[in-house]
């Protein structure tokens, strides 16, 4: 049996894990339904299917000895590796529950309760409506397995197929030997030279950005463990309507909506957001297009202060468009968001060692997370039930008590909220603020 030592990324997110905080990424798909047995007939459909998906018979497994398939790292020691499970059973994984009038009552309880970890880190459960017209099915995948592509295409694996062009193949590593040709020893220099200075340049930007502007306590909290979600759903031509009028990006219209809902919400709910700029991390893909199919992460990020203390929706907006401009001419690569990336230079005993530490250490870092996850715009279907609307959930940092991501799918746009239970009781208000700040941008484009 070979295993994958896992890279440092994912082993970072493997131990960062703790009972009041699970690092599971999650998606609940609403479909629509032709009969009250279509829940059922799905459950059984996604056990059958998930055995021939190899990526869902990953588990992850600790590693004190550097394993013999992986000793062209020199990490191996105190990390974790991703195998094969010789005794997966896909009825350990798929869940049918019983009828439900809210779907995100159930999502919110099932959130909250980590993965197994001698197994693999993944699962479906089977929300069957209590109408008998619909149900829906939660996704949950540890971070340390899939981030949010690779998420997408594990369970676009137990979907109905699709008539999609496969993945182009990746071209086979040419093997490493074990010490260094010393032909190649200056640009290796040259190479981890560059590494350290853009070490020290994010390193130095982490430290900026705890300074000055003020959050807010609403969007900090001592974890309690439970989770609560919810959804909104708008519609792609209005954010289309505002982009055109002002210009910047469909994303830069999606956080800027998070600003002013965050406004609405600390306003409503009696906090105030005057002088409040809380710190966005919006997570960046690395991922080369068409491979998303490669385990584990590929992660950087920008920080930005989201400008919830401006009264005025078009400047809120200019300020969020101009913040991201100067991150996509930084670069991925640089700036305080880019702090993922330093999880390479980190020995795996320090990541098991520190993992709690540096979770701990989030809240300092950034306040909240707002991050988007593509989906295709071919429909979606399972047993023949159409996928009508997906709700992303991202995993809640240590000391957060709100998460916010974005999908768009066939012309509309999904925003999933995951909050703590006890911190955010409030979720569906904060759910209405991010459809009426929609309204709000549009009529003051009109304006």
């Amino acid at each position: 049996m070979t295993a994958d030592l896992l890279a440092p990324l994912d082993l970072a997110f493997w131990n960062l894990e703790s009972a009041e905080h699970p690092m599971h990424l999650g998606a609940l798909g609403i479909f629509s339904a032709h009969s009250p047995a279509a829940g059922a007939h799905a459950a059984d459909l996604l056990a059958a299917r998930a055995a021939g998906v190899p990526g869902l018979r990953m588990r992850i497994r600790d590693v004190w000895q550097p394993l013999p398939a992986a000793l062209r790292r020199p990490l191996a020691f105190g990390g974790a590796a991703r195998e094969a499970d010789p005794d997966f059973d896909p009825l350990n994984h798929v869940r049918l529950h019983a009828p439900t009038a809210d779907f995100h009552a159930v999502a919110g309880r099932l959130m909250g309760c980590p993965l197994e970890r001698d197994r693999p880190p993944w699962e479906a459960h089977v929300l069957p409506g209590e109408d008998g017209v619909c149900f829906a099915v939660l996704f949950k995948f540890h971070h340390a397995l899939a981030d949010g592509l690779r998420a997408l295409t594990l369970a676009a694996g137990v979907m109905d197929p699709m008539d999609m062009p496969p993945p182009r193949p990746r071209p086979a590593a040419a093997p490493r030997a074990l010490v260094p040709d010393v032909r190649d020893l200056p640009a290796m220099m040259r190479g981890a030279l560059s590494d350290v200075s853009r070490a020290l340049d994010i390193g130095a930007a982490v430290a900026r950005s705890s300074l000055d502007v003020r959050s807010t306590p609403a969007l900090t909290c001592e974890p309690s463990g439970t989770r609560r979600t919810a959804g909104v759903v708008l519609d792609l031509d209005d954010v289309h309507r505002v982009r055109k009028t002002v210009g910047g990006t469909v994303n830069d219209v999606l956080i800027a909506v998070v600003a002013g809902a965050l406004r609405r919400w600390l306003d409503e709910r009696g906090d105030g957001s005057e002088g409040v700029a809380p710190r966005a991390l919006i997570p960046v893909s690395k991922r080369r297009p068409r491979t998303a199919y490669p385990q584990g992460n590929r992660l950087s990020g920008y920080l930005i202060r989201l400008p919830v203390d401006d009264p005025d929706p078009l400047a809120r907006l200019a300020s969020v468009r101009d913040a991201m401009d100067r991150n996509k001419d930084a670069g991925p690569n640089r700036g305080a968001g880019a702090v993922a990336l330093l999880a390479d230079h980190v020995p795996a005993l320090a990541h098991r060692l520190g993992g709690p530490l540096v979770g701990q250490a989030a809240r300092l870092w950034f306040d909240l997370l707002v991050t988007s996850v593509p989906l295709p715009s071919l429909g979606l279907k399972l047993g023949g039930h159409p996928l009508t609307a997906v709700f992303p959930f991202a995993p809640l940092a240590p000391g957060h008590s709100l998460a916010v991501a974005v999908s768009t799918y066939r012309g509309s746009v999904h925003y999933g909220l995951v909050a703590d239970a006890e911190a955010v009781p409030d979720l569906d208000l904060f759910a209405t603020a991010v459809s009426k700040e929609v309204a709000t941008l549009i009529k003051a484009c009109r304006s």
